[in-house]
């Protein structure tokens, strides 16, 4: 090999640990913190809701569509709800059993997938000019809750005690009230986040707080935040926590998603306290954040307008691992594998 041959050979080198081509999307690795990144779907659609099932991405999406995508055997399959509603679905969720996912919009519809023969069956629908569920979570096999914005000044919560068969939506006697233009966001499917018997749903627009009960939706305690707040695209998109003490909540304003502060912020005391972090540091407006499993606390990751972000110390510091800003939600499969779903694309990222 000549020298000049030499020369380029080592550029494409150089090229192939910034660069990696995914199906015609190109990422760029700005940190050799990133080990891997596959794709696992490319296609004409919109990821806001997705779960992991062991070694399948279940997801739900646009045009009525639900799906899943297993990494290890490459199999893909799609299902279409079989009726002339055009549904939009944000939320998902599962047992051992079945997927369960919500759409948006009016008539609110929740549907029930069969694991093992794939039928799909509805088994809640509302109607009303306000309705509008934007997630959906199980504290067990048989416990369960979908969070939607108000629609007489509470909270719309469903609740099941059935495994998903039965849903009932919980009186207003029953629950704290809400601010005039206080609402959830439909992000990521994170705005509900369960934990053994604890709750948390977060919200945003006139106000930012945080309404968590210790029994499974039965009583509830609202805490109030240092995120942006005070107008319609502004508050709290996303929630995690880590166990029941320590937890995380990013947002900030949709509007401008470059501003970088009081749009993140930390609790140790189970969301009783929230303190800012990395204020007018590290990323702006956020839709998703999630722990690493087996982390103690530490690791977390997150997406959104500015790209996307890693932290090795309980989200006090940033790190900028992608550019890219297509990314709506993400799920962890363990402690360095991630899946990142957005706008056309699905990603399996491994972490060095």
């Amino acid at each position: 090999m000549n020298r000049k041959s030499l020369l380029l050979y080592v550029v494409f080198l150089l090229n192939c640990w910034n660069i990696v081509f995914c199906q015609q999307k190109k990422v760029t690795f700005i940190t050799p913190r990133i080990k891997t990144i596959d794709t696992l779907f490319k296609g004409e659609l919109s990821l806001r809701a997705i779960v992991i099932d062991n070694h399948k991405l279940w997801y739900a999406t646009t045009k009525s569509r639900i799906g899943y995508i297993d990494w290890r055997t490459s199999e893909k399959k799609e299902f279409k709800i079989p009726d002339n509603t055009r549904y939009e679905f944000r939320s998902i969720s599962q047992t051992s059993k079945a997927v369960y996912f919500l759409s948006i919009g009016n008539p609110a519809s929740l549907f029930r997938l069969d694991k093992k023969d794939f039928s799909i069956k509805k088994v809640y629908e509302e109607q009303h000019p306000k309705v509008f569920y934007d997630c959906l979570s199980f504290w067990n096999q048989k416990e369960g809750m979908a969070v939607g914005d108000p629609i007489d000044n509470c909270l719309s919560l469903l609740i099941t005690h059935n495994g998903g068969l039965n849903w009932t939506k919980m009186s207003c006697d029953s629950l704290p009230q809400m601010f005039q233009d206080e609402a959830v966001f439909a992000a990521s499917n994170s705005t509900l986040c369960s934990f053994k018997s604890n709750t948390w749903v977060v919200t945003g627009g006139s106000n930012a707080r945080v309404f968590y009960s210790k029994e499974k939706g039965k009583n509830w305690t609202v805490y109030n935040t240092p995120i942006a707040e005070g107008t319609t695209m502004k508050g709290i998109f996303s929630v995690a926590f880590y166990d029941e003490n320590t937890g995380y909540i990013v947002g900030g304003d949709y509007e401008k998603p470059d501003q970088d502060f009081s749009n993140k912020a930390q609790t140790t005391d189970g969301g009783t306290t929230w303190h800012l972090k990395a204020n007018h540091s590290g990323f702006g407006y956020a839709s998703c954040v999630q722990y690493a499993p087996k982390s103690k606390g530490k690791k977390l990751l997150v997406v959104g307008a500015t790209g996307v972000f890693y932290s090795i110390d309980g989200g006090n510091e940033w790190e900028k691992l992608l550019n890219d800003t297509t990314f709506y939600t993400l799920r962890f499969i363990d402690s360095k594998t991630v899946i990142l779903a957005g706008k056309n694309y699905v990603f399996k990222m491994t972490l060095n």
